[in-house]
C-alpha cells in the first residue's frame, strides 16, 4: 500500500478514533446500576446495530466485527495486522481439536473472533481441511492435530498451539517493516514467557515442560528465565528486575492478574505515539488493538456486574483506553 494510500485510510481511522471511550466513559459505564444499566448505557452511545444486537455478548461481537470490517475496507494487504488475530484464533483452534478428538469441551472455549465462527472451525478439524486455514498456520496445527489424535493429551494440545502462536507473533514481529509491530509482537511474546514461568514454578512444572510452552524473544533470556522459575517465585521477580519489564517487578509481586493488567496498559503506552503518526500503517493497527482493548474492558465490567461484584474489584479488571 502506498504512502497516499495510507494517508487516507489514517485520515478514516482519525474519525473512528473520536468514538472510541475514553477513562471518564469507563468511570459512567461503571457507575451504571447493574448489567442491564450498562447495556442500555452502550446502546445510547451508539454500539450495536440498533436491531437485533441487543444483549451485551452480541453487541461486542458486532463491534468487533464492525472493526475489522471497517480495516478491510482500508488496507489491502491484510497479513500485515493479522499478527492481533493470533490469540484469539489459537484459542479457538485448540477448543475446536478438542471438540473433535474427545466430543466435549467447554461451550465457554470458543473466543469471538471476526475470522471463523466455532462451527467453521470444527469443520474444518473434522474435516482436516486445513488449507481452510492461513497459510501460515495451516501445517503446524496439522501436526498439533496428528499429536492430539495419537495421545488424547489436552495439555499437550495447549502447549504446543500456545507456543505456535507465540512463534508467529514473533516470526511477525521479526518480518514486519513497521516498528510499531516489532514492539508489540516482542513485548507479547516477552510477558507470556514470563506468565508461563510463574505458573509454572507454582505448578512445580520442569524445565523440559517449560522450553516446550516458551518461545524464543530478544528481551527475556529463556534459559535466566526456566532457572529463576526452578529456584522460585523470588527468583522469577529478581529476573525480571534486570529485564525490560523491571516496572511490572511491582506488580508480580502483588499478583499474576496485577501483572497481566500492566502488560496491557504498557501496550497502550506502546501505541499511543501512534496518534501523531500519518502516514504509515501504525495508527491502524494501533486503533484495532485500541477497539479490541476496549471491547475486553467493557466485557469485564459487564460480566462483574453480572456477578455483582463490587465496582472496585471490576476496575482492577479494566484496562486503560487509548485515547
Amino acid at each position: 500500500m502506498s504512502k497516499q494510500d495510507y494517508t487516507y485510510a489514517v485520515a478514516r481511522i482519525r474519525a473512528l478514533e473520536t468514538h472510541l471511550l475514553n477513562q471518564d466513559d469507563i468511570n459512567q459505564l461503571l457507575a451504571t446500576a447493574d448489567e442491564d444499566d450498562a447495556v442500555e448505557w452502550l446502546l445510547a452511545r451508539g454500539w450495536g446495530d440498533g436491531e437485533e444486537a441487543k444483549d451485551g455478548e452480541t453487541i461486542l461481537e458486532y463491534e468487533l466485527d464492525k472493526t475489522w470490517d471497517i480495516v478491510r475496507e482500508l488496507v489491502d494487504d491484510m497479513s500485515t495486522l493479522d499478527v492481533l488475530s493470533y490469540m484469539d484464533l489459537s484459542h479457538d483452534i485448540k477448543g475446536a481439536i478438542k471438540k473433535v478428538i474427545s466430543d466435549t469441551v467447554d461451550p465457554e472455549t470458543y473466543i469471538h473472533n471476526s475470522f471463523y465462527s466455532d462451527e467453521d472451525l470444527l469443520e474444518i478439524v473434522r474435516d482436516e481441511a486445513w488449507n481452510r486455514l492461513p497459510d501460515f498456520v495451516a501445517d503446524d496445527v496439522r501436526k498439533v492435530y496428528d499429536a492430539a489424535v495419537k495421545t488424547k493429551d489436552g495439555q499437550l494440545i495447549d502447549i504446543l498451539m500456545d507456543k505456535l502462536c507465540l512463534q508467529k507473533i514473533a516470526s511477525a514481529g521479526r518480518i514486519s517493516d513497521h516498528q510499531v509491530i516489532k514492539d508489540y509482537a516482542e513485548r507479547t511474546v516477552a510477558v507470556i514467557n514470563i506468565k508461563i514461568a510463574v505458573r509454572a514454578q507454582r505448578t512445580g512444572k520442569s524445565a523440559e515442560f517449560m522450553r516446550m510452552a516458551m518461545a524464543e524473544c530478544k528481551t527475556i533470556n529463556l534459559d535466566l528465565l526456566i532457572k529463576a522459575a526452578l529456584t522460585g517465585g523470588d527468583a522469577i521477580i529478581e529476573y525480571v528486575e534486570k529485564t525490560d519489564y523491571a516496572d511490572g517487578s511491582e506488580e508480580l509481586k502483588k499478583s499474576l492478574s496485577a501483572f497481566e493488567c500492566w502488560c496491557d496498559n504498557k501496550i497502550i503506552d506502546l501505541i499511543k505515539p501512534q496518534l501523531r503518526n500519518s502516514f504509515s500503517i501504525g495508527p491502524i493497527f494501533a486503533y484495532i488493538y485500541a477497539r479490541e482493548n476496549e471491547i475486553r474492558s467493557v466485557r469485564n465490567i459487564l460480566m462483574g456486574k453480572r456477578s455483582m461484584l463490587p465496582i472496585g474489584d471490576i476496575r482492577e479488571r479494566v484496562r486503560k483506553m487509548y485515547v
